[in-house]
């Protein structure tokens, strides 16, 4: 809304200057991928044309846990799982996350979000659909947020390892930020890119940005990128990073939110 020990490194970024968004600071990461991920040809190749029967509802469980004693007293735990369902006349996509963290027994990271998506298929690449978010975030003193978001959506990639889907429509978004409840419509654009290398290994992209219809200085935008790569059959190791930019953050609070997650993953 992932190793004897599991570990996960959130970094939640808040410095006293606003950093440039996502979209313009993450490209790097991509080429991370080409390290983490080295199999041959063959083996990808055999992983690709497995002719075990994929799952109906294939779903990963990620898990990620860090600790610190001594000089330093922190604890941080992250942990999400996500679901989808598709066949050739809809998709059904759900997911949810959280991470909790302290240093020194005060409270740093406070998160969980969730969110379900269908997607209608009218052609092969052209669908429509709807998407509901929640989330609620301690530390950017985001009481609550839901977000419900009726969609027309297009496939511009779709093969069998790699995808590449646009995503736009109005939306209504319902939040409390510290003691203000408001409601207001908005637009939301977004997209979505994943390319498997093989049946495990994979690199994955999201972004969205959703403006106040009537008045577009109010805005948020969220994306994510991220590698994944297997142990065994179905354990990998999965690295992301995932970021947040409030351009009218709560009362107190900055702008930008970033996550650096390392976990280990579990696929069935």
């Amino acid at each position: 809304m992932s190793r004897a020990t599991p570990k996960e490194q959130p970094i939640r970024m808040k410095n006293k200057k606003n950093r440039t968004p996502l979209a313009l600071r993450l490209a790097p990461v991509a080429a991370l991928a080409g390290i983490m991920i080295q199999q041959s040809p063959a083996q990808a190749q055999t992983a690709i044309t497995t002719n075990a029967p994929p799952p109906a509802w294939p779903t990963t469980a990620a898990l990620g846990l860090t600790l610190t004693r001594g000089n330093s007293d922190t604890t941080t735990l992250a942990a999400n799982i996500n679901s989808e369902h598709k066949t050739k006349q809809y998709e059904i996509l759900l997911g949810a996350d959280g991470t909790y963290g302290t240093v020194s027994g005060v409270e740093n990271a406070e998160q969980l979000h969730g969110f379900g998506q269908y997607n209608y298929l009218a052609t092969d690449r052209f669908y429509a659909g709807v998407r509901l978010d929640g989330l609620h975030d301690g530390i950017a003193d985001i009481r609550y947020r839901a977000t419900l978001a009726p969609l027309a959506g297009y496939y511009f990639i779709k093969e069998t390892n790699t995808t590449l889907a646009g995503e736009v429509g109005p939306a209504f978004v319902y939040q409390k930020l510290g003691s203000e409840t408001s409601d207001y419509a908005t637009l939301r654009l977004g997209e979505r890119f994943e390319h498997k290398f093989n049946a495990h290994a994979r690199l994955w992209q999201t972004f969205e940005i959703l403006p106040q219809v009537n008045k577009f200085n109010n805005y948020y935008m969220d994306g994510e990128i991220g590698i994944e790569t297997p142990i065994t059959e179905h354990l990998s190791l999965r690295s992301y990073i995932d970021d947040t930019y409030y351009n009218v953050p709560a009362a107190g609070r900055l702008k930008n939110d970033l996550k650096w997650i390392t976990a280990i993953a579990y696929k069935f």
